[in-house]
């Protein structure tokens, strides 16, 4: 059999003809059903897609409609005028907060700077707990001890940003005539950590503390929660691989570094890969409800930057053009980091 000079018709010799190619036919059937068979699928599996129903709503009222107020950036900003209708400015509001030299860039740098300390800070000493208290788990052997150890871990993680930040003022609260200073503070006091004035000012009121107490309440508050995908991923390693290390004499320790990290390093990259990619977003919530002028050196945030100005002072594009800025240095992060674990570890979101 020869193949002719179209590559869609082979030679059939006992015919003496050209004939289709089979191999074509079936792709070509396939094309032409490819809408036919999508559609078989869906209604085979109608039931998970319809999950999926509120999950797109979800994105296309609160994460995709609101970017068409990201003109806003570029546009005079009026509260009455749709956005449409607003006078183009172009980069006005950019230049304002990046390179003026007003009080006002002064304070978009102070706010940059103090999101990328709270995050960077939050990496380095956050993103590892919940990787340890997962290991910690992995080596509890009552299954019941284990379970009130998680509850335990799990439990802040579930209260909401007010009473969490509620309990962390009553912690570090100034001494007044009615009530004294708080726990950890008169704790702090007590080692000499902490001068007596500063713990009856309150550490809430000293700049110096804020980014401390905001690590440490952040830890205590989702370190245990965030340990859930790490300890899935280590269950779900081989028990052989651990009786091949026992019978090679790997210790606990050995067998956490030699057999259980190596397995559960492309879990650690993804993780560490979306963190990155929040590097920059603090959320305003807890900072707004701990934070006070006293400490806005080292407490204010892009965010309640934003918050500040676009709500309070009626200036929605100048926020609008912050929050963007930021948002856009997040997105460079992430294809940075995607792109660095990609070829050091080939794991990556993308």
């Amino acid at each position: 059999m020869q193949r002719g000079a179209c590559d869609y018709l082979i030679f059939d010799e006992e015919s003496g003809t050209y004939i289709e190619n089979p191999e074509q036919v079936v792709r070509d059937d396939v094309e032409k059903h490819h809408w036919l068979n999508v559609g078989r699928m869906i209604l085979k599996d109608w039931r998970l897609y319809l999950m999926l129903v509120p999950m797109i709503l979800v994105f296309l009222f609160w994460r995709y409609f609101p970017m068409y107020e990201l003109l806003g950036c570029f546009k005079i900003t009026d509260s009455v005028k749709p956005v449409a209708e607003q006078y183009y400015l172009g980069f006005s509001h950019f230049k304002n907060l990046l390179v003026s030299g007003t009080g006002l860039s002064t304070e978009f740098w102070r706010a940059f700077r103090n999101t990328f300390l709270l995050s960077f800070y939050g990496l380095c000493f956050g993103f590892p707990m919940p990787i340890i208290i997962a290991l910690f788990f992995n080596e509890i052997r009552s299954n019941i001890v284990r379970s009130v150890y998680q509850v335990v871990t799990y439990l802040p993680k579930f209260m909401s940003t007010v009473v969490m930040t509620s309990m962390v003022m009553m912690l570090v609260k100034q001494g007044s005539l009615t009530s004294g200073v708080g726990i950890l503070s008169q704790l702090l006091q007590h080692i000499g950590l902490i001068s007596e004035e500063a713990a009856y000012a309150g550490l809430l009121n000293d700049p110096s503390f804020f980014r401390a107490i905001y690590q440490i309440s952040g830890i205590w508050e989702g370190a245990g929660y965030d340990s859930i995908v790490f300890f899935a991923a280590i269950i779900a390693i081989a028990p052989t691989s651990y009786e091949a290390a026992q019978i090679d004499g790997a210790g606990k320790l050995a067998q956490m570094k030699y057999v259980v990290l190596p397995c559960i390093l492309s879990t650690i990259v993804i993780m560490l890969i979306t963190r990155i990619g929040s590097l920059l977003n603090v959320g305003y919530e807890k900072v707004l409800l701990l934070y006070n002028p006293n400490t806005y050196v080292t407490a204010d945030v892009v965010s309640t930057f934003s918050q500040r100005y676009g709500i309070a002072g009626a200036m929605q594009g100048m926020a609008s053009a912050a929050e963007m800025m930021n948002n856009v240095i997040g997105m460079l992060l992430v294809i940075g980091a995607n792109t660095i674990a990609r070829k050091a570890s080939n794991v990556s979101l993308y």
